[in-house]
């Protein structure tokens, strides 16, 4: 049971997340893309990253994913 309500949530986790940064990518959505920069010019370091509102999105869409699994299960 643990192990299939892991599998359902971290599923949809990832797949959620994964989709979402495909569409920002193919689209050129900057809400949905992931951007990484880095440089250190000597010690310099300047670091960004890109949105992190597809894993939000991935973290809503999974809880209510696993919710709705325990519910079917019971």
């Amino acid at each position: 049971m643990k192990l299939r309500s892991f599998i359902v949530t971290f599923g949809s986790f990832a797949l959620t997340g994964g989709m979402l940064y495909l569409i920002g990518h193919a689209f050129t959505i900057p809400l949905l893309m992931f951007q990484h920069e880095y440089t250190d010019n000597a010690y310099g370091l300047f670091i960004t990253t890109g949105s992190l509102v597809p894993i939000i999105i991935g973290l809503v869409v999974s809880f209510f994913a696993e919710k709705i699994y325990l519910y079917k299960y019971r």
